[in-house]
């Protein structure tokens, strides 16, 4: 991919994430709403590609600043990435849900997409660092307030 559309896309990435955490701070309902799209059409556009072109996940030890994240790219994950892939657009899917959820559930989404979103932190420009901490740290606020009514509920109020 061309240098300037990298650092478009991370320029994007990062103001997104904070008007994602914005949202979080003062419409968390919104911010629900938001982390169910991002992380449902993650979930998405992961299983397509990981079906039709998985190797072009391999291209992400390039951007990483850890030398273990590197090497499991280039040596292991090469070697698999369709179903590894596959595995991390279900994970993806299921915090998609969880942002829809309640309870117990909401939280275990927020929880899930905390860790998700801190895992990929070593890919660098790869994941838009800072961009998953900023959006861990809107998560982590969703995850404080909790939540005891469905998403769609919130908005029916």
């Amino acid at each position: 991919m061309p240098t300037h559309i990298v650092w478009i896309a991370y320029s994007i990435s990062n103001i997104l994430a904070l008007l994602l955490l914005w949202a979080c701070w003062k419409r968390p309902s919104w911010g629900r709403l938001l982390f169910f799209l991002l992380f449902g059409w993650a979930a998405w556009f992961n299983a397509v590609t990981a079906l039709s072109t998985p190797g072009i996940y391999t291209g992400y030890a390039q951007y990483t600043f850890s030398a273990a994240y590197r090497a499991f790219i280039s040596g292991y994950f090469a070697a698999h990435p369709a179903p590894i892939v596959l595995a991390i657009a279900t994970g993806q899917a299921g915090i998609a849900i969880g942002m829809l959820a309640k309870g117990w559930l909401f939280r275990l989404g927020a929880a899930g997409g905390m860790v998700f979103l801190a895992a990929i932190t070593p890919l660098g420009v790869g994941s838009a660092f800072p961009c998953t901490l900023i959006m861990g740290a809107g998560l982590w606020m969703l995850y404080r307030e909790g939540s005891d009514c469905w998403l769609w509920q919130v908005f029916y109020k």
